[in-house]
């Protein structure tokens, strides 16, 4: 998995609005990264909820939040639509984004090993390099303590 300082690879996925998203157009403000495992599900759905409830906070920070999953994009349209999520969700139907980040995993369940997202976040300066990693998620916290790190390590210097 990358660490902190380290500088966030490049991607290029595509959005839920039919856009591709690149790391090159984050550039100059912070942004939020999150992977997770699937939408629908109870733990997405509240992670998801949460940074829609917490969203006026990162668009006061200038912040752009990410959600990256492996579900298809009409998929993330559905799930958008349903939960009125603010922010944009990018497919990485193919899981090299999530591989590249370190985040594609083992993963067992009832016995039954496979390989899968392990839900993290990822917090971005505005130069593109990773100031904090997330990856002990409380999905009805995480919000808050994205917020709270954004404050910490992306704040605009006041001259």
């Amino acid at each position: 998995m990358l660490t902190e300082r380290a500088p966030a690879p490049d991607f290029a996925l595509p959005a839920d609005d039919g856009s591709i998203i690149t790391l090159a157009s984050l550039r100059g403000r912070p942004a939020v990264i999150y992977f997770y495992p699937k939408n629908n599900t109870p733990v997405c759905t509240k992670e998801a909820c949460g940074f829609r409830d917490a969203f006026l906070q990162f668009s006061d920070a200038n912040a752009t939040i990410l959600g990256v999953s492996p579900d298809s994009v009409a998929s993330h349209v559905k799930f958008k639509r349903k939960y009125q999520l603010p922010f944009t969700l990018l497919s990485d139907k193919d899981h090299r984004m999530a591989e590249v980040y370190g985040v594609w995993t083992k993963k067992s369940l009832f016995g039954v090993t496979y390989m899968g997202v392990k839900r993290t976040t990822f917090l971005l300066d505005k130069d593109g390099v990773i100031v904090k990693v997330f990856s002990k998620i409380k999905p009805t916290q995480h919000a808050g303590e994205v917020e709270a790190a954004l404050q910490t390590y992306c704040r605009p210097l006041s001259g």
